[in-house]
């Protein structure tokens, strides 16, 4: 007999950077702990940049291991080897292989985040073997004056943008967005961009950590800060068009303005989709429809991104939500960017009884749900929880985001043999 998985929780690995700042640990109550050669472990404070927490990483050089459960000490690539798609859902696996196709992040971003692109997955594994990187960055908080930088103000050409990261203007040409707290961005492959000024981020991205660095704000020019620039390998995968609004969501912060996110569909027992505020017609005796009514719903869940490479909803968790795994077919992530939620499994005690096995998780903290877990109760321990839900679909032909039409070549430059120097 199968031993029974269960929700998995990871213990978080920090990742100091010269734009981060002390916001995960003073405000998600992040404790990092850093081993020296000896193997002697300090709890890292405030004094410490640390500018992203990995929360759930199958990276091979940067594996998350497991806080919780009789699993505990194993990494998530020993659970990917072992359990393969009882973990991720058969689709998934057989996309993906062992590969845990998800990256989960906090970001503290409290100077200048550099200039960056991510290639899409069609030039990342021809060039490098990889997944490419599309992310999506939910703003968990965002002090006054903090900035985004995503894609161009107006159509730029390469070389315009070439020159302009040589002499420090590329900041007159970046679309900048002052963003607030609840914001959605969809930071689409060969989207350039940047951040700036306080902001505290929830970062979904494919497993890949594929960053093409274009600009750092003049820290390149100063020996003692230049990090690697990577402007000519990245010149033809950015799209230079103007901004795309689309692929950023004004939370409710913004009151009227605020972007309108419809709830997803549901599926009653019969298998018909529905959405909120719709009648169940189904005839069948006993059967019932998933949805709450449009009140509820229709606020509890809303779709932020659909993709390829993942889907993502946010759910204001006020009331208990059941979960029908089934209709997911993958596993499920959830990350808590407020309150406190518990997922309550049906389970057998050791006297054949039934009861609840339960799995709490809070603020600041990501956890994720085997595919082959039975249905189970998401509920709120604070009337104030919001969470984050993210899993994946895969489909055959992932879409381009890059400009076909744009020549993205420099002038004056010798471009044979540049896929073999790669």
């Amino acid at each position: 007999m199968e031993k029974k998985l269960y929700p998995f929780k990871f213990i978080p690995v920090p990742s100091p950077r010269p734009w981060g700042g002390s916001a995960l640990v003073a405000n998600l109550g992040k404790q990092f702990v850093q081993c020296d050669e000896e193997g002697n472990e300090t709890v890292l404070g405030t004094d410490v940049l640390i500018g992203e927490s990995w929360e759930l990483a199958d990276m091979g050089i940067e594996d998350s291991v497991v806080a919780n459960g009789w699993l505990a000490g194993n990494t998530i690539s020993d659970l990917m080897e072992t359990y393969l798609e009882r973990i991720v859902g058969e689709k998934v696996y057989n996309c993906f292989g062992r590969q845990f196709p998800l990256l989960i992040k906090f970001l503290d971003i409290n100077d200048k985040l550099s200039v960056q692109v991510h290639p899409d997955d069609e030039v990342a594994i021809e060039r490098y073997d990889s997944l490419g990187k599309a992310e999506i960055w939910y703003v968990m908080d965002a002090k006054p004056g903090a900035k985004m930088y995503c894609g161009f103000n107006r159509d730029v050409t390469a070389q315009e943008f070439y020159d302009r990261c040589q002499n420090g203007t590329v900041d007159e040409i970046l679309n900048v967005i002052e963003p607030r707290k609840g914001d959605v961005i969809f930071i689409t492959p060969g989207t350039v961009h940047a951040a700036d000024g306080g902001l505290t981020i929830a970062e979904i991205q494919e497993s890949s950590d594929m960053t093409f660095r274009l600009y750092d704000w003049g820290r390149e020019f100063d020996p003692a800060t230049a990090r690697k620039m990577h402007l000519e390998e990245a010149i033809d995968v950015i799209d230079y068009r103007a901004f795309d609004p689309g692929i950023y969501r004004k939370g409710p912060l913004w009151g009227e303005d605020a972007s309108y996110v419809p709830c997803r569909p549901t599926v009653c027992d019969c298998g018909e989709e529905c959405h909120c505020g719709d009648e169940c017609h189904c005839e069948e005796e006993g059967h019932e429809c998933h949805c709450h009514d449009e009140s509820q719903e229709g606020q509890m869940i809303q779709d932020l991104v659909e993709c390829p490479q993942f889907c993502v909803s946010q759910i204001a968790l006020t009331d208990p939500l059941h979960i029908y795994t089934e209709k997911f077919e993958s596993f499920i992530v959830y990350i808590c960017l407020e309150g406190a939620a518990t997922i309550q499994v049906p389970s057998v005690n050791e006297k054949g009884e039934p009861c609840m096995d339960t799995y709490e998780f809070e603020k600041g903290e990501t956890i994720l749900v085997p595919a082959d877990m039975p249905d189970f109760l998401l509920v709120p321990r604070d009337k104030s929880t919001m969470l984050l839900e993210a899993v994946t679909r895969p489909e055959e032909d992932i879409d381009s985001y890059i400009d076909p039409e744009t020549e993205a070549f420099l002038e004056n430059e010798d471009y044979e043999g540049l896929e073999d120097e790669e």
